[in-house]
């Protein structure tokens, strides 16, 4: 029975990874490719592997799963010993023979691991199990068949399935067995640019002899881009190495003669062919790949492809034009993946129509960008955060699309005047605004009561476009621009007058109605209810996810409870990332706040809620009175203080209202959401789904066809879970065109100390403290003068900022949350510092300059 064990090359496709892993089913594919020579081989399935590795190692693989993924120590002992164990296993005969029944003696052959996860669309698992080269002989292929079974078990591979979680046990081992190439040059080729993403630009590295000197990092390659079928740049590199084969089997490094280390690995006309046979392949596949290739005797033969598995997918608008799509998530403070019920209600209940990609939803903001207003458009994208707008001035320079047409003439006179300067100073219409809301949200709650299958989906499609309604409500709308054309007429003309940076920073603290500030003070009040009580602070600090249960089995925790849950009854709806419908609320994991109300009552005195509001509105008021005396002084004075006066009104009256309508959006966004899991829990009593967070990994639309057919394809959810394990690890861009490229934008500022982090003033001052790099606000654990450092601040992490000495994020801009209520409490804080949570360690010392910008790092 060896065709159990052995398959050559022309009967494998790429739907047989289990049987030949990843490798050997993209090789099999690629051998069936017109146009593509691929060397002749086979197989050495995962069922030989199985006969002889499994049962062998199955205890040691228990032993391996317990080790943390950082236990390096024990990851390279362990493994060592199952690699060793491997190799001293002799192979049964019936193996053996299937294996040699394919080698010719004399015939030097490649000997390539071929796991079941690698290779794959999702990961590539690239250099993490081993190559042999120029093997001789039976006895050779079946040694180095062998060595290939044990390279699944080097320490690296391990540690890279343990952080990616990864049963050792669901992976398994095929190898690749080719007749040797002896190439002349050879390299990688990617038919996507690997650094910027950009899918019209392919790169080639290329060098002397056989591929493994580039792979190995043993010299550096001739690098060629190419575009267009041209090659439009080229690196030729000083190759004073390369590796060729030994006849009785084996490689060497050889020195390559003085006279040809600088000449070219390929000509020209070669990169573009190669391309082209590239371009070929990538079709095959429906992606960019990772393509190793081997030139002899000017004909190209491809050892492997593998998708490229790094860069960050491209959003489908189903045309062939350029587009230039920006991130929903930097704008929104949050940049994680979402599952796809969660971008799926996000883009349903959007103002704006949304593209997904990655897990994430981008803006197609090409319209702005050909329009005559693209200038308007693109100063307001500065105001809010320079590295986007740079990114955008960066595509535009290229011409990547067509200059906008001249602005009609406007008829009838001079232009209207903005909505927003129609709006009176009067603080009834944040008090309207918020009363509607409320009544909006009370319709809903009601509407939605015992609404259930169809029917339940029929009220949310109209609950949805309610919600529109209510966001695009042109009041509300005024009253948020208002807030910010006050600000930047603040901070546009005190800069001009007075020469005073970011003045409205101050001007804005504790302005009232701010509900995101609010969350963060009503948080102390529960800390000053609990701190009397030194049981319930001890049950705390070991309080699992019940602990509201339990709390009144303790002294005091009755008064704790009711405060904890009278907390939870206003804001509980709110947790991080909670634009993403199916991230776990505060109501639902209460133990997420506990950390925080420890650190409240451990670093704060009775009161402070009371007394932080009102030194921060006194401290704005004394600032309002120093602006206005130092502007009476000037030529205008009076004229000037009368307008600032109205905006300094202006802005206090409807900052605040800023944080409101994400409070409602998130408060209706919990409704569905309940509503949506009650009827999970009847497709799960019904048989239909396994779990109730199944529904996460569908759309809304997909699940209202569930729903109504009572049918769930298992093989999607399965392929949806494995697509956000993906995603979770990429990094969205600020900036992505429909070629691919992504752009991030730079700062381009030369008024930086050396060394220290740029980023984006968002609020005055400066701190130096403790640098706390918290990424899980359940883990945050604060002493006094700390300064938060993380990658972004959604509206949840408000309770943390009255307990921090100054802000550093990733991401953010102007007028993001994270810096309205960093103002808001008078914070320093500089956001959109690029790497910033790798950058600076944790327990760092650091310096905050809120006013310029910046982050210096001080030990």
């Amino acid at each position: 029975m060896s065709g159990q064990y052995v398959l050559e090359l022309h009967e494998v496709d790429e739907s047989q990874g289990a049987v030949v892993g990843g490798k050997g089913a993209n090789l099999g594919a690629l051998a069936r490719l017109d146009g593509v020579r691929v060397p002749a081989g086979f197989c050495v399935t995962t069922e030989a592997f199985q006969r002889v590795v499994a049962g062998a190692v199955d205890s040691r693989l228990d032993e391996l799963a317990r080790l943390a993924a950082d236990d390096r120590d024990g990851i390279r002992t362990l493994s060592a010993e199952i690699r060793q164990a491997i190799e001293g296993i002799a192979l049964p005969d019936e193996i053996a023979a299937a294996i040699t029944r394919f080698v010719v003696e004399g015939t030097a052959y490649a000997v390539r691991s071929s796991a079941t996860a690698e290779d794959l669309p999702t990961a590539s698992f690239a250099g993490q199990q081993d190559t042999y080269l120029n093997v001789v002989g039976a006895h050779a292929v079946l040694e180095h068949v062998s060595r290939c079974w044990a390279s699944l078990f080097t320490e690296r591979a391990v540690t890279y399935r343990q952080r990616n979680g990864i049963d050792h046990r669901a992976v398994h081992m095929a190898v690749v067995v080719q007749q040797m190439v002896f190439s002349q040059a050879a390299g990688i080729m990617f038919t996507a640019d690997p650094v910027t993403g950009n899918r019209k630009v392919a790169t080639v590295d290329a060098g002397f002899g056989l591929g493994e000197a580039l792979v190995s990092g043993l010299v550096n390659p001739d690098v060629f881009t190419v575009r267009d079928g041209e090659v439009v740049a080229k690196t030729i590199a000083a190759k004073q190495l390369a590796i060729q084969a030994l006849p009785a089997g084996g490689t060497e490094e050889v020195a390559v003669d003085a006279g040809q280390q600088e000449l070219p690995a390929l000509t020209d006309a070669q990169v573009v062919r190669l391309v082209e046979l590239g371009r070929r392949i990538e079709a095959h596949f429906g992606r960019p790949q990772d393509i190793e290739w081997c030139l002899v005797d000017d004909d190209f033969q491809i050892v492997q492809s593998r998708p490229i598995t790094t860069l960050f997918p491209v959003p489908e608008t189903g045309d062939q034009a350029n587009h230039v799509f920006l991130s929903v998530g930097h704008q929104q403070m949050m940049t994680d993946a979402m599952k796809p019920l969660g971008w799926s209600t996000w883009q349903l209940t959007a103002m704006a129509t949304m593209f997904e990609a990655g897990g994430r939803l981008f803006v197609d903001s090409t319209p702005q960008l050909t329009s005559p207003a693209r200038a308007a458009f693109l100063d307001l994208i500065g105001k809010g955060d320079p590295l986007t707008r740079d990114a955008l001035d960066t595509v535009l320079d290229r011409g990547f699309l067509p200059a906008p047409a001249a602005a009609a003439p406007v008829a009838g006179g001079p232009p209207a005047r903005r909505a927003s300067g129609e709006l009176e100073n009067d603080p009834a219409v944040v008090t309207e605004l918020i009363e509607r809301s409320r009544t909006a949200q009370a319709a809903l709650v009601e509407g939605i009561a015992g609404k259930t299958g169809p029917e339940l989906f029929d009220f949310l499609i109209e609950a949805f476009a309610e919600h529109k309604r209510v966001l695009g409500d042109p009041l509300s709308m005024q009253a948020i621009m208002a807030s910010h054309e006050a600000t930047w007429w603040l901070n546009d003309h005190l800069l001009e007058w007075l020469g005073e940076k970011n003045a409205a920073d101050t001007l804005t603290l504790s302005a009232p109605d701010n509900i995101s500030s609010e969350m963060g003070l009503d948080l102390l009040g529960v800390a000053d209810v609990i701190r009397p009580y030194p049981e319930v602070v001890a049950f705390l600090q070991k309080a699992g996810d019940d602990f509201l249960d339990e709390l009144p089995k303790v002294a005091g925790g009755i008064e704790a409870r009711d405060a904890v849950q009278a907390y939870l009854d206003r804001y509980g709806m709110r947790c991080v990332g909670e634009i993403d419908i199916t991230r776990p609320r505060w109501s639902e994991r209460p133990s997420t706040l506990v950390p925080l109300i420890l650190d409240n009552v451990k670093l704060f005195e009775p009161g402070a809620a009371d007394r932080r509001f009102e030194e921060g509105r006194q401290k704005a008021l004394r600032k309002e009175q120093e602006v206005l005396e130092r502007l009476r002084a000037l030529p205008d004075g009076e004229q000037k203080v009368a307008e600032t006066k109205r905006m300094i009104d202006r802005v206090r009256i409807f900052i605040g209202y800023r944080e409101y309508p994400k409070y409602v959006i998130i408060g209706r966004y919990f409704v569905y959401k309940q509503a949506l899991l009650a009827e999970a829990d009847r497709l799960v009593e019904a048989g239909v789904l396994r779990d109730r967070e199944d529904i996460y990994c569908l759309t809304f639309q997909e699940l209202h066809d569930v729903v109504r057919t009572k049918q769930v394809d298992e093989r999607l959810l399965a392929e949806r879970k494995e697509d956000f394990r993906t995603y979770e690890g990429l990094t969205p861009p600020r900036l992505l065109t429909s070629d691919g490229e992504a752009i991030n934008g730079a700062y381009r500022r030369d008024d930086v100390p050396a060394g220290a982090l740029t980023g984006l003033a968002v609020s005055n001052g400066t701190v130096e403290g403790r640098a706390r790099v918290i990424l899980d606000l359940a883990k945050a654990d604060l002493e006094a003068g700390d300064i938060l450092v993380t990658a972004f601040t959604d509206p949840s992490w408000s309770p943390l900022f009255v307990g921090i000495a100054g802000l550093v994020t990733e991401v953010g801009g102007l007028m993001t949350h994270g810096a309205v209520i960093a103002r808001e409490y008078g914070l320093p804080a500089v956001v959109g510092v690029p790497n910033a949570t790798r950058a600076i360690r944790d327990g760092q010392r650091i310096r905050v300059h809120g006013t310029d910008g910046y982050v210096e790092l001080l030990d």
